[in-house]
């Protein structure tokens, strides 16, 4: 981890860039306020700081306050290092953001543990967002195929309907349903029938562009949300994905499994406002349609 040391006295400087290194962190030292924000106004900026009170261009209070004013950028642990030790000092400095506080002269041994405090609350804090990550990708993500669940695929069918209502642009909508699963789960049990569903997610995603949204719909059903397509556009994503699924058996215990997709697409067009509940009642009345006639191909119908 790189530590800034921002310190204008060069003899105080040198100090803390040795204590720091000696703890195996690497140092970016500058001699100024401004140099300071400035380096923490990169993308790349240092997580942990120490600032002295007074310096030339901006104190060590001001750039705290600037970066506490910061909403979206990462938390970055500050330590104020000044001659002035008056409980009103210490609390203005607090009060204007820093984590912590030292002053002049210190010990060696003081600032090391105030480090050691500071990369524990920085790991913790690191724990904390990479744990709220997987609980977010949890609350919108299937456990079994990795794809948009139910309740996220719809969010971002009105995400997109909205923004194409905006634009005057439309939106393909296609309802996928696996052909005959059932029988698969029934002759070769539902650990097969998982990995059917995994492997189809994993096909279907390589066959749509990069901004469609494939979702798992519910069972072996799947819902994809394709952005700017018209009719036909929306039918040639449907059928690259059917392509995609069928053209290459699927690998099980004792054998090979072909394993095909009826397909149901419709669109939003971009002339008319559409309620996603009704854009996915017509994908499903084209899908029904699909089944009806044989499975293993794509049915289109246009909204009334």
């Amino acid at each position: 981890m790189k530590i800034l040391i921002a310190e204008d006295e060069p003899n105080v400087r040198a100090l803390l860039d040795t204590i720091v290194t000696r703890l195996g962190y690497e140092v970016e030292a500058v001699s100024d306020g401004t140099e300071a924000w400035a380096v923490l106004e990169r993308p790349n900026a240092p997580r942990f700081a120490i600032l002295d009170w007074v310096m030339p261009g901006m104190s060590g209070p001001e750039i705290c306050r600037k970066v506490r004013q910061r909403s979206h950028a990462p938390y970055v642990y500050i330590i104020l290092v000044t001659g002035m030790s008056t409980v009103n000092h210490l609390v203005e400095g607090m009060d204007a953001g820093a984590d912590d506080y030292i002053t002049k002269p210190f010990h060696s041994e003081q600032l090391m543990a105030r480090l050691r405090a500071g990369q524990r609350i920085l790991d913790l804090q690191q724990e904390l967002l990479a744990t709220q990550k997987v609980l977010e990708i949890r609350a919108t993500h299937d456990g079994l195929t990795g794809l948009w669940n139910h309740a996220a695929i719809l969010e971002r069918l009105a995400e997109e309907l909205n923004r194409a209502e905006r634009e005057m642009a439309s939106v393909g909508v296609i309802l996928l349903d696996l052909d005959h699963f059932k029988r698969i789960n029934d002759a070769y049990g539902h650990m097969v029938g998982d990995q059917v569903l995994k492997e189809s997610a994993r096909r279907m995603t390589l066959a749509v562009r990069s901004y469609d949204r494939v979702g798992r719909y519910g069972g072996d059903e799947f819902l994809i949300v394709a952005p700017g397509c018209d009719g036909q556009a929306t039918v040639q994503v449907a059928e690259r994905v059917c392509v995609e699924v069928a053209v290459t058996p699927f690998v099980i215990p004792n054998g090979n499994l072909t394993v095909t997709v009826s397909a149901g697409a419709s669109v939003a067009i971009a002339a008319k406002k559409m309620a996603r509940g009704l854009i996915i009642e017509v994908a499903d009345r084209a899908l029904y349609g699909a089944k009806e006639a044989g499975r293993n191909q794509v049915k289109w119908l246009i909204p009334e």
